[in-house]
C-alpha cells in the first residue's frame, strides 16, 4: 500500500517525536529533564474525579452520545464562555441579526449566506485538536489562504495543508517579545485569504497579546469582512501575571458571527488524556462541522461529558491557583539563571500558558554551530539532539514553530527538577560546561 501524497507530505509532530524519545531514555536508567510536554504533573479536579466515578453506574456513560455532544453540556459550555470572557451573547446575537442583510441568489447554501436567524452554539469535539482539524476541515477549499502567526503551534501549518490551503506564515520575533506587527498581517491579506489563526495564551512563548493589540487586531479585521477567525484559546484561564488575557471580540463583538473559539479541559482540568474540547461560533457553521465529525469521529466520551455537565465551572479558578503559582516560580527560575550566566540579553518575561522559547542566535553557544558570521543555517534540530544526549535536557527545536534557531521548554516540572535543568540549559547557552 502506498500513502497519498497528503499524508506524505505531512510532518511527524516532533513534540510527540521527542517526548516519546525522552521517555525511552528514561526507561533506560539515563537522568532524563523532560522539557517537551505540556502535561501538568497535577492531578485533576478531586470533584471532577468523583463527578467521573458516580457516572459510571450508569449504561449511558458507556453508549453512543450525540455526534455535537450533550445538549446540557452545549449549553453549559456557551454559558461558560459568556461568562468568562465578560459578553453578552443574547444582545451580540440581536444586534448581528438587524445587520444581516437578505441572502443573496449566489448565498442560498444555508452554510455560508448571511441568515436572519442567526445564533451562536457549541459542538463537544475528542479534544480541542480535534475541534480544530474540523473547523479547518468545513472551512479550507484546495488553494484558500490562511494566515498564521509565527511562533505557531506546531498542528496549524500541517492542518491547513491537510486540507489543500496554503499557510501564510507572519513573522515576529524575540526582540518585539512574538508580537506580530498588524502592518504585517494587513500587507498578507488578499482576495484568497480564508481566515486567520490566533492562539493567545501563546503556545509556544507562554505569552498573549495586550488589550492595545487586540483592539487594533479589531480594527483591521473590521477592513476584512470575508475573512474568518480561529481563535485558539486552550491556555485562557493559565495566566499567572496579570492582566489576564482579552480578545478581540470585547472589543468589536460583531465579529463573533465569523468566528470559531475552540477551547477544552486539556490544560485547565489538567486532563490531557480524556480527550474532551469544544468550539463555540456561528450555529449555521457548526452544524457542517458536526456534519464531518459524524463521518469521522462521531462524539466524544459520553462517560466525560456527563461528569462535566455536574461539574461546577467557577472551581477551575480556584482549582488553578496552585498551578499558577508553580508556574509562575519556575517562570522566575529562568530569570534568575539567565541573569547569573549573563545571558539576560535574551530572556523574555513569560506570562501565561506552559512555555518558554530559548533562544540560541544570540547566546555564545552558537559559535559550535555557525560556521561564519554571516551563516544564517537554523541548527534548532542539531542542537535540541545534542542537549538530550550530552545532557539529558528534552526540548522542542524552535523550527517546529517557525522559530530558527530556538527551541521550546515546558515549565511544568516539579521546581527543584527545573531548577537543575534549567542550571544545565543556561550554562550551556553560555558556553561553560
Amino acid at each position: 500500500m502506498r500513502l497519498n501524497q497528503r499524508v506524505r507530505g505531512l510532518n511527524e509532530s516532533i513534540t510527540m517525536k521527542l517526548n516519546t524519545r525522552a521517555m525511552a531514555l528514561a526507561e533506560e536508567g539515563r537522568k532524563i529533564y523532560n522539557l517537551t510536554a505540556g502535561q501538568l504533573p497535577f492531578r485533576t479536579l478531586p470533584e471532577f474525579v468523583e463527578l467521573i466515578k458516580a457516572e459510571l453506574n450508569f449504561i449511558r456513560s458507556f453508549q453512543y452520545p450525540p455526534v455535537a455532544g450533550l445538549p446540557e453540556l452545549r449549553k453549559k459550555v456557551l454559558e461558560y464562555f459568556e461568562r468568562s470572557r465578560n459578553l453578552n451573547l443574547e444582545n451580540i446575537t440581536a444586534e448581528i441579526r438587524k445587520s444581516e442583510k437578505p441572502a443573496n441568489e449566489e448565498d442560498e447554501d444555508e452554510t455560508v449566506g448571511p441568515d436572519k436567524t442567526f445564533e451562536f452554539t457549541s459542538i463537544i469535539c475528542n479534544g480541542a485538536k480535534h475541534a480544530l482539524s474540523s473547523v479547518f476541515g468545513s472551512l479550507i477549499d484546495p488553494g484558500d489562504e490562511v494566515i498564521i502567526l509565527t511562533p505557531y503551534w506546531v498542528s496549524y501549518p500541517e492542518m491547513v495543508r491537510l486540507y489543500r490551503g496554503e499557510p501564510i506564515i507572519i513573522n515576529s520575533s524575540i526582540f518585539d517579545v512574538f508580537v506580530p506587527n498588524l502592518d504585517d498581517i494587513r500587507r498578507a491579506m488578499g482576495h484568497k485569504t480564508k481566515a486567520i489563526v490566533i492562539n493567545t495564551p501563546n503556545n509556544p512563548t507562554g505569552t498573549h497579546y495586550s488589550n492595545e493589540w487586540m483592539k487594533g487586531f479589531a480594527d483591521l479585521m473590521m477592513e476584512h469582512p470575508d475573512v474568518a477567525i480561529i481563535s485558539d484559546e486552550i491556555y485562557y484561564e493559565v495566566f499567572y501575571f496579570d492582566p489576564r488575557p482579552t480578545y478581540f471580540y470585547q472589543y468589536r463583538p460583531e465579529l463573533l458571527k465569523r468566528t470559531v473559539i475552540v477551547d477544552g479541559i486539556s490544560k485547565t482540568l489538567a486532563a490531557t488524556g480524556l480527550r474532551l474540547g469544544w468550539a463555540i461560533g456561528p450555529k449555521h457553521f457548526l452544524e457542517g462541522v458536526s456534519k464531518l465529525q459524524g463521518h469521522t469521529t462521531s462524539g466524544a466520551s459520553s462517560l466525560i461529558q456527563r461528569a462535566l455537565v455536574h461539574l461546577d465551572f467557577s472551581m477551575i479558578e480556584h482549582y488553578l491557583t496552585p498551578i499558577k503559582a508553580h508556574l509562575r516560580l519556575n517562570a522566575q527560575v529562568i530569570r534568575e539563571k539567565y541573569r547569573d550566566y549573563g545571558l539576560a540579553h535574551t530572556w523574555y518575561q513569560p506570562f501565561s500558558a506552559f512555555y518558554y522559547m530559548v533562544d540560541f542566535s544570540r547566546a555564545p553557544l552558537m559559535k559550535k554551530y555557525k560556521k561564519s558570521e554571516e551563516d544564517k543555517t537554523d541548527y534548532s534540530h542539531q542542537i535540541c539532539q545534542d542537549f538530550l544526549d550530552q545532557y539529558g535536557v528534552a526540548m522542542v527545536p524552535g523550527t517546529s514553530f517557525g522559530m530558527p534557531n530556538s527551541a521550546r521548554i515546558s515549565l511544568v516540572l516539579e521546581k527543584e527538577q527545573f531548577k537543575e535543568a534549567m542550571d544545565i540549559l543556561v550554562r550551556a547557552l553560555a558556553d561553560k560546561m
